[in-house]
């Protein structure tokens, strides 16, 4: 993270920015406090959104004490850096982090334990008492992203019997990933109406976000029971997170699940961050 942060003024406004991969979410502190909600634009397009949201909402750099950015797909120094550069006309400041490392924080705060993201994609983010970092997964739709909602709908799409014409049409479009993980939701629907196929490819999910969490607890040597919380469209589904907990246990990871403090699209998460310069 940006080491040269300095202190936010406290009588300007502070916009959050959590670009997801299917969703971004903003979110600016004030009166009144303004939220949006869209289909994610990606980064490519991400100076687009908000120099239209800045008008609809009559804000001016000057208005704004720091943008905070927590981006899907942004975790080197390099890549945030170059984010951050596009993104400078819009505040003073400009803060860019992983969305793993933004929902970890508002989380768990400076707290040693386990982050668990799962919406589109799928990664645990870990840190101990010392202040060091581990993570499992978040390789992205190709190369990772297990238990994921995009997991999640593919599997549910190339199963036996699946229309295998609307999985290659959903295969080939531009917005591909996003397009198969809208399919969760009605396999979870199938897998609590006792849909046998349903409930193997949830059942293989939640053992594939267990197996992320014990990876990262284990790299980290966190000791159990191991502070566990949780973020991303997935895990706010109660059953489902149920039983990813369960698949931890069975791995042998003793743990304590606690409710996340804050969404990571929260100002007032992010001004610690803000005013306290911290590395991951």
């Amino acid at each position: 993270m940006n080491r040269r942060l300095r202190k936010a003024r406290p009588d300007r406004g502070v916009i959050v920015v959590d670009l997801g991969g299917t969703w971004v979410r903003v979110a600016a502190s004030g009166s009144p406090q303004r939220r949006f909600r869209a289909r994610t634009p990606g980064a490519a397009h991400l100076p687009a959104l908000l120099a239209r949201l800045w008008r609809r909402w009559r804000i001016t750099r000057g208005d704004l004490a720091a943008l905070g950015v927590a981006s899907r797909g942004v975790w080197t120094p390099a890549e945030r850096r170059a984010l951050a550069r596009r993104l400078r006309r819009f505040a003073p400041r400009v803060v860019v982090i992983s969305d793993v490392e933004a929902a970890y924080l508002a989380a768990l705060g400076a707290s040693p334990g386990v982050l668990l993201l799962a919406g589109t994609g799928s990664i645990a983010l870990g840190r101990d008492h010392r202040g060091r970092w581990a993570r499992a997964g978040g390789l992205g739709a190709l190369l990772g992203d297990d238990g994921s909602a995009f997991a999640i709908g593919r599997d549910w799409l190339r199963r036996p019997g699946a229309n295998s014409l609307l999985a290659r049409r959903l295969g080939r479009s531009s917005d591909a990933v996003p397009r198969i993980a809208a399919y969760t939701p009605p396999v979870l629907r199938r897998a609590r109406q006792g849909d046998r196929e349903a409930r193997r490819i949830v059942r293989e999910a939640q053992h594939a976000l267990a197996l992320l969490v014990i990876t990262t607890a284990r790299r980290l040597r966190l000791r159990a029971p191991v502070t566990v919380s949780w973020a991303g469209t997935l895990m706010r589904n109660a059953g489902f997170r149920a039983g990813v907990w369960r698949e931890v246990r069975r791995g042998g990871l003793r743990l304590s699940p606690v409710a996340p403090r804050a969404q990571a699209a929260s100002p007032s998460a992010w001004r610690p961050l803000l005013e306290r310069p911290r590395a991951v």
